[in-house]
């Protein structure tokens, strides 16, 4: 009984030993005596037991790897603290076991390298904005490099660039400077439109006044002209209208008593505003001659 449980035993660990299963995007790299043999891919595999073993597991997914911060000087001499991230991924696996040690060491090890030659070639305000041409020369350099290592270098991300407390401040106080600059600018380009918008409002004031002011004259002027033409039109017609008048019969004695009439009238105003009155011998008789001609006319009209 005990030999079956042996040899039941031994079954076990044997198929433990030669039946392999490979997740996917994974690879297993099998050596046979030492040396490599094959590269086992996603699936169900046998393998010879005590004979073959699987020497590397290779992940064929895209990783991340972080790229710790460090010291970079700028063309300009000025020191900043860069750190990123790098995305790489093993196509193939066999280069990446045997072409180097630890690749995810390596490759972060020449990103800094290549890192702090691309910040060394910018000066410190160009960093900031050309972020995305440092992290294309990056990727292009680590490409070139890792190609023997049987990885592909997908992309590289500058996280932070950060200057020193020194820079800072200068950096600080320059851009206090600049938007003091820029709200001075700003004011004055502010009152310089403010006066150049009340000249022209001003100017388009006068304009109007003027053209106001004309028109009025011309309005007043043609008034003028309306009311005299009136007044002659009307004028000529009364004398026109009189002239008729004193041509019908009896009309030039109409007239003339209407004058004396008028004379009396006026005479009568006078005397009555002073205090003295005295009174010509001619007007004795005056009212007496005008109240006989006006019952004359009347006895001729009626005959």
């Amino acid at each position: 009984m005990f030999l079956v449980y042996l040899i039941a035993a031994i079954f076990v660990i044997v198929l433990f030993k030669i039946a392999v299963v490979v997740p996917e995007q994974e690879a297993f790299v099998v050596e046979r005596l030492g040396k490599y043999t094959k590269t086992l891919e996603a699936g169900f595999h046998l393998l010879f037991p005590f004979i073959d073993r699987i020497a590397y597991r290779q992940n064929l997914k895209e990783e991340a790897v972080d790229v710790d911060p460090q010291v970079c000087i700028t063309s300009d001499n000025v020191q900043v603290e860069v750190d990123g991230i790098l995305y790489l991924k093993v196509y193939d696996p066999v280069k990446a076991s045997y072409g180097i040690d630890n690749y995810r060491y390596a490759v972060a090890q020449l990103a800094k390298t290549t890192m702090r030659s691309e910040i060394g070639k910018l000066e410190l305000d160009k960093t900031f904005c050309g972020r995305d041409s440092i992290n294309d020369n990056i990727v292009r350099a680590l490409d070139e490099a890792s190609d023997n290592w049987g990885i592909k270098v997908t992309r590289y991300e500058i996280r932070d660039i950060t200057p020193t407390d020194t820079i800072l401040e200068a950096m600080e106080s320059q851009m206090r400077a600049e938007r003091i600059k820029r709200a001075n600018i700003l004011e004055s380009e502010g009152k310089r439109e403010a006066l150049i918008n009340v000249s022209r409002g001003n100017k388009q004031d006068a304009i109007n006044r003027s053209m106001g002011e004309r028109q009025r004259k011309i309005n007043i002027a043609e008034g003028q002209a309306k009311s005299i033409e009136i007044t002659s039109t009307a004028t000529a017609e009364g004398l026109s209208l009189v002239a008729e008048a004193l041509s019908v019969p009896g009309g030039q004695t109409a007239m003339g008593i209407r004058l004396a009439e008028g004379y009396i009238k006026r005479f009568r105003s006078v005397l009555e505003r002073c205090d003295v009155s005295v009174y010509p011998e001619e007007l004795a008789g005056l009212a007496v001659v005008a109240d006989l001609v006006k019952n004359t006319v009347a006895r001729g009209g009626k005959s």
